[in-house]
């Protein structure tokens, strides 16, 4: 009955000159035609189709029938594919260019989620066919096409283990080659304008346009997907089909005219008056420069095209933008992201070279204060554990001065006793290479190391301060005391600390033995209340099973716990008080010692 229809339709639109079918014309070819194919009388279409005497009702009807010969080409079905396929042909080389565009893009737009990948793969190359038919007149249609496409790559789930990436289980590896091989003709369009371009000595606007849509398919393929993917390196995986298409997409911005020292620069330059680098017609997002930077430093991809001029403090600093980009995020990818590229980005330069004028860039106090967030907030140990790694090693590349001003700068905002305290610990390190023979230096001697001793012996809150808070903070304090009254002679003098003295003692020494006398009376009549309703406990209670107790310690009420855990806390923190003690009257005696005659 349809294949009935579609002949009527097709008998009666012969006699139609050019395109003056009627509205009615096009829904009963439309109707006719899908229900043949669904029906599976797609050898019968194939013939009216091909039939030179259709060819006008082809060029003009033909593109509604992509819907329905779509979604017979994703079944696969044996008896109908090579019928369908050879319509699809027949209607790609006859049908309006625009036409099939928006119609092969309108099914890509509507693919099931579970389709996507299997619709890439089939309508690419018909897409490649018909934008190669728009000629010069296509930069604006592959700039829709190319959105349209990674907008629905970016739904495939990105393989996180080897063995998804080796099995393509999500597709995504496929669907990246093919756009690869789809993108290539453009490119090579593109390279070939460019040459021309430098031969004659000037470019046409659509050159210009080509560059710049390829140039944006390169910038969102670095967002999504390589912005999400953890490249395995090449003894990990020796074929990675998603490395070989980050190295394709850097090949192609090559390619096209664009040079990696340019891109990876760019949030400096674009600060500047920078000819011809587009800026007006393309939008170069920061997490894709990012990701580049990532792809060329962590993983060397394209790195043979990048010039050794430039020093590895100039690298450095570039690079800073794109780690703290990485950093400020909260996602477990993105921060081992930040750390490896800040790690790679700092080996390559020369200890203690990092001069001071570079903690005036902004980039430059902003990733240190996401690096503390990593090394103190973040749930995963292994980051934690390579943000510490990662803020002793930037430290080792600062020079004195720098070095100097950073602890300061580190002192006055980190607000976490744990950082605090080993910023602290570095401090002593560098206060014991300047009192070494030949070693001595200006900032960590004398006068100057002076500010910096205050800010480091110092209570947060006075005597109120939380001890078992700021415990690491308060015991690498009092090392550093202790070190410095055992270490520089009174004679010598040579850190100032003993002209500082009497100060230390009001300002530092008195009021953390105040503040220790009130936490240790406060925690033994807390132990002593605890044993009491302890006692009380196992004198009235005859029921096997232990009460939980609640305790309050400072103004937080802790989980509750049972009487032995509760005493168990309180004679830890008593230990520790202690120990802080202990190390307090160490230094007391040692200062008593030097005021006797």
């Amino acid at each position: 009955m349809a294949l009935e229809q579609l002949s009527d339709v097709v008998q009666r639109c012969q006699a139609i000159r050019d395109d003056n079918y009627t509205t009615e014309d096009y829904d009963s070819f439309l109707i006719a035609g899908r229900t043949c194919i669904e029906e599976g009388d797609s050898a019968q279409v194939l013939s009216i189709v091909v039939d030179e005497e259709n060819k006008n009702i082809v060029k003009y009807m033909g593109w509604n029938l992509l819907s329905p010969l779509v979604k017979i080409l994703l079944k696969k079905e044996d008896t109908n594919f090579p019928h369908c396929l050879a319509i699809l042909s027949h209607l790609l080389e006859m049908c309006s260019p625009k036409e099939l565009l928006i119609g092969l893009l309108e099914q890509l737009e509507e693919a099931q989620s579970d389709a996507i990948a299997e619709t890439i793969l089939l309508l690419l190359q018909p897409l490649q066919k018909v934008l190669l038919r728009l000629g010069s007149r296509k930069s604006s249609s592959l700039g829709m096409a190319l959105s349209t496409l990674m907008g629905q790559v970016a739904k495939l789930p990105v393989p996180q283990t080897k063995e998804q990436e080796e099995d393509d289980v999500f597709s995504l590896c496929r669907c990246c080659s093919a756009l690869v091989t789809f993108i290539r003709p453009f490119v090579d369009e593109a390279k070939e304008n460019r040459q021309a371009g430098f031969t004659n000595g000037a470019r046409t606007p659509k050159e210009d346009e080509l560059k710049v849509e390829l140039l944006k398919f390169c910038m969102k393929s670095l967002c999504e997907p390589l912005l999400e993917v953890h490249l395995k390196d090449l003894e990990t995986l020796e074929e990675s089909p998603l490395r070989n298409f980050a190295t394709e997409i850097l090949g192609i911005l090559l390619g096209i005219g664009e040079t990696l020292p340019d891109l990876l620069c760019h949030g400096l330059l674009s600060k500047r008056e920078v000819p011809g680098f587009l800026e007006e017609e393309v939008c170069y997002p920061k997490e894709s420069l990012a990701s580049l930077a990532y792809l060329l430093f962590v993983h060397h991809i394209a790195m043979d095209h990048f010039p050794t001029v430039f020093s590895p403090e100039f690298i450095l600093q570039c690079n800073m933008e794109h780690i703290n980009l990485f950093l400020s995020r909260t996602d477990e990818s993105r921060l081992q992201k930040g750390l490896d590229l800040y790690e790679k980005s700092l080996v390559r330069v020369e200890d203690n070279s990092l001069p001071v004028q570079m903690l005036e860039l902004k980039s430059f106090f902003s990733v240190p204060q996401n690096l503390v967030k990593v090394m103190t907030m973040c749930p995963v140990q292994h980051l934690r554990t390579k943000g510490l790694k990662v803020l002793q090693l930037s430290i080792d590349k600062y020079d004195t001065e720098a070095k100097y001003k950073f602890f300061q700068c580190m002192l006055r905002t980190c607000q976490h006793a744990g950082v605090e305290g080993y910023i602290i610990k570095n401090i002593k390190n560098q206060i014991v290479l300047a009192l070494q023979p030949e070693k001595g230096n200006k900032w960590f001697l004398g006068g100057l190391l002076l500010p910096l001793l205050r800010q480091v012996l110092r209570l947060p809150q006075g005597p109120e301060t939380d001890l078992l808070q700021n415990l690491d903070r308060v015991m690498e304090s009092l090392n550093l005391l202790r070190f410095l009254l055992i270490r520089d002679k009174e004679w010598e003098n040579q850190t100032g600390i003993w002209t500082e003295l009497y100060k230390i003692e009001d300002n530092y020494m008195k009021p953390l033995r105040m503040g220790l006398n009130m936490s240790k009376a406060h925690y033994e009549a807390e132990l002593s209340n605890t044993k009491e309703k302890s006692r009380k406990t196992n004198t009235n209670d005859s029921q096997t099973q232990e009460s939980l107790c609640s305790l309050t310690v400072g103004n937080e009420k802790m989980p509750n716990m049972t009487p032995e855990m509760q005493l168990q806390v309180l004679h830890s923190a008593l230990h520790t008080f202690d120990m802080i003690e202990c190390v307090l009257a160490r230094i007391e005696e040692i200062i008593e010692a030097k005021e006797k005659p």
